[in-house]
């Protein structure tokens, strides 16, 4: 083997000339915390001098001393498990009908020109709108109704995915097993379900979001226990810094979920391309 081909197959090469992912990930991280760290002291001075008015926006270090203290007490706490609680449910329901319902419409030429027209209408509609209908269904303020909202929403960008998952995988493929005589269970672990793993786990991610949107969402609106009751409780209270605590915790806890689907991503599908920092 060459020098020329040893370096081309990333094998026999020194470890300090390889790119470091995690060098990488550290210098992203730290540009998008320089940004905040930004945006916060502007947010500081805007407010301290009133320019804007801090009655109405107070400034970030009152919010985060107000959320220092939330998170010292259990009522916080309380509300954080109860979200995570209705986010779990919804998106574990979303997951059990989104991806046996996909992997079959995607395999499934006929099936799947038959329920386009189907899922092109139901996609776009707003889970939002779906409120007056949840509360003839269930009771206000229940849980049943926010993970009804969660778990629709979240269903159709993890059908999407998945189908189209499906659907790319490569024909050459399904022939050669064919052709080697591979029966359709050794087929679709082999060959489909790694050609479709990495669009499921991008639509997991997605998924997840958006389940925890609506789930806030459904809180606020509907009474539900959770952050966006106590989001609305500080708002008819007046307590602004309190909603603004409140806000910034929902936020949190969004990024902190999406950063633990990403880290589970990036460790599943470490042999994927996409994942493979510095590849050409």
């Amino acid at each position: 083997m060459t020098v020329a081909t040893s370096v081309r197959s990333g094998r026999d090469v020194p470890p300090a000339d390889r790119p470091s992912g995690i060098a990488t990930r550290l210098w992203r991280h730290l540009g998008s915390l320089g940004g905040a760290v930004t945006i916060i002291v502007l947010l500081e001075i805007v407010t301290r001098f009133e320019i804007l008015p801090s009655r109405y926006l107070p400034p970030p270090s009152v919010v985060l001393a107000t959320l220092g203290t939330l998170l010292l007490g259990a009522v916080a706490w309380q509300a954080i498990g109860l979200t995570l609680l209705g986010w779990g449910l919804g998106l574990g329901i979303a997951t059990l009908v989104a991806v046996p319902l996909g992997v079959l419409l995607g395999t499934s030429e006929l099936a799947y020109r038959a329920t386009r027209p189907i899922i092109e209408f139901l996609r776009p509609v707003p889970s939002v709108a779906l409120i007056p209908v949840v509360f003839l269904i269930f009771r206000p303020g229940s849980l049943e109704g926010t993970v009804f909202l969660a778990a629709f929403a979240a269903t159709w960008p993890l059908l999407v995915q998945v189908i189209y998952g499906v659907r790319a995988i490569n024909p050459i493929q399904l022939a050669t097993a064919r052709s080697f005589q591979i029966d359709r269970i050794r087929t679709f672990t082999r060959v489909v379900l790694p050609g479709a793993t990495p669009y499921l786990a991008t639509g997991l991610r997605i998924s997840s979001s958006v389940a925890l949107i609506l789930v806030v969402t459904g809180q606020i609106i509907m009474g539900a226990p959770g952050i966006g009751l106590e989001i609305n409780r500080a708002r008819e209270g007046a307590n602004v810094a309190q909603m603004y605590a409140y806000v910034i915790l929902a936020g949190v806890l969004g990024l902190l979920l999406n950063q633990l689907f990403a880290a589970i991503e990036r460790r599943s599908l470490h042999w994927h391309a996409s994942q493979r920092v510095g590849t050409p």
